[in-house]
């Protein structure tokens, strides 16, 4: 029982993992006990917090702009050839967002989001299935997939971002398929987070904040480790019975409203 939430020794890559969730939940990863890669476009930024977690842990930086097809199959291929071809936990977390008046919404605000956002998210995986399949134990310890989808792929968003809570509603749909496909060997999970401090929420949250927190049924904007603790238990023994699954880590906004 004292190993049931453990995922100390295991490998993890987690997507966009330089800043926001993906950052929460490399830090929980890296602090856990993980050794963990993280991904982000800007080399830089990917390096120095790379650098940071190293002080606790184990990761490593893989700068990578997931929105293209060759792109993901460039990252899968280090990772592969880094890991000695088994990977233990894939996190689909990079992505992007839009917002303009219905009448000014064009390709560009399409394409953007949901070439990062599902198609990213969709190749990664695909590429990355053999070293995940490697690495499974198929019947207590299968591999895992987290893909970050959003509250707002739930429900209508009060904001302008249709790309965005579509392409989320995507991810969720995508997590189900993909469950279904890579079972028993890998379990596929989506995690959808409500309003947690990242930059992507800064300008939100700095406007209305307080208002915001009020409406959550919890009282309070999410911390990094209710989005490390949600990651952790889908990632370790204690999650491993479950896929196919859509989380809503919001504090009851979608599940009470």
């Amino acid at each position: 029982m004292s190993d049931l939430f453990s995922i100390a020794g295991k490998t993890a890559l987690v997507t966009g993992g330089s800043r926001g969730i993906g950052l929460m939940i490399a830090r929980g990863f890296v602090e856990a006990g993980a050794k963990v890669y993280i991904s982000s476009r800007k080399a830089d930024v990917c390096k120095e917090v790379a650098d940071e977690l190293s002080a606790v842990g184990e990761c490593i930086a893989l700068p990578a702009d997931l929105s293209t097809e060759a792109a993901c199959r460039d990252l899968a291929a280090e990772v592969t050839a880094q890991t000695a071809g088994e990977l233990d936990i894939l996190v689909n977390n990079a992505g992007a967002t839009w917002g303009a008046p219905i009448d000014e919404f064009d390709d560009a605000a399409w394409d953007r989001t949901l070439d990062l956002n599902v198609k990213g998210v969709f190749h990664l995986t695909k590429f990355l299935r053999p070293a995940l399949e490697a690495s499974s134990d198929r019947r207590d310890d299968p591999a895992r997939v987290i893909n970050i989808g959003s509250i707002d792929g739930l429900r209508v968003p009060v904001l302008e971002t249709y790309s965005y809570s579509a392409s989320k509603a995507a991810v969720h749909m995508l997590t189900r398929h993909l469950a279904k496909r890579l079972a028993p060997k890998v379990t596929v999970n989506a995690v959808a987070p409500g309003p947690f401090e990242s930059k992507m929420m800064a300008a939100t949250l700095k406007a209305a904040g307080d208002q915001m927190a009020a409406m959550v049924p919890m009282k309070r904007i999410g911390r990094p480790d209710d989005m490390a603790g949600a990651a952790i238990f889908l990632s370790s023994r204690a999650g491993a019975y479950l896929t196919g699954a859509v989380i809503p880590v919001d504090g009851g906004i979608s599940t009470t409203s």
